[in-house]
């Protein structure tokens, strides 16, 4: 019971940190840049945007984007978090169906204890390299951005990727370490055969002892 609660724990831990990492990348609000003065930009009140995708504009009267498509001449810190963040998304899914499929309660066609356990482990691994993934994006954009222009403050964006890039993680490593060994094969000091001379469990030791009680 306690096996299948951390596994449930790791795999509902995981699965917020993909939607985090999902949520920081399709938004734009990753840092806050000015484009003047930190004095400038506070009497006017106009901050600008910067994600993945676009730069915006912000202001009490004006809130405008403008989609980065020029892939070539983009910074490559820009390009390189576009990358991480997408490998990270795409390979939340085949993480998230290994770690269910490898759960007690789902049956598969020749399924067995062992190939379960290397399901999870694999499972396990492939959040771990999401969280390094969102974890490298999301240190190295606000870097980037601070070399490029005035940095403010960072936005909900890079919180968002920080939180689900800890969740992955965390809930990779808690799938690991409780697929550390496999609990569907028992160990031979906790077997028992039952002899029909007394009519009680007796311990398996040897197997010489079973083959003797069983000629009795």
């Amino acid at each position: 019971m306690a096996h299948m609660c951390r596994q449930l724990t790791g795999s509902a831990a995981s699965c917020a940190g993909w939607v985090g990492i999902i949520v920081a990348t399709a938004t734009n609000d990753w840092v806050r840049t000015c484009d003047y003065t930190v004095a400038t930009c506070v009497r006017m009140d106009e901050l600008g945007s910067r994600g993945l995708w676009a730069e915006c504009v912000i202001s009490p009267a004006l809130y405008h984007c403008q989609a980065l498509n020029q892939i070539l001449t983009l910074p490559a810190y820009v390009q390189t978090s576009r990358a991480l963040m997408i490998c990270a998304c795409l390979l939340g899914l085949p993480a998230m169906l290994l770690v269910l499929m490898s759960m007690p309660c789902v049956r598969l066609q020749n399924d067995t204890p062992a190939i379960k356990q290397r399901r999870a482990r694999v499972g396990g691994v492939l959040f771990i390299l999401m969280a390094l993934c969102g974890v490298i994006s999301t240190v190295w954009f606000p870097i980037g951005a601070h070399q490029d222009e005035g940095l403010m403050s960072f936005g909900f964006s890079l919180y968002a990727g920080w939180v689900g890039s800890a969740l992955c993680l965390l809930g990779g490593a808690i799938i690991l370490c409780c697929h550390g060994t496999d609990p569907g094969s028992p160990r031979r000091e906790n077997s028992f055969y039952y002899s029909r001379q007394g009519g009680t469990a007796v311990p398996l030791d040897p197997p010489a002892n079973h083959a003797k009680s069983a000629r009795v």
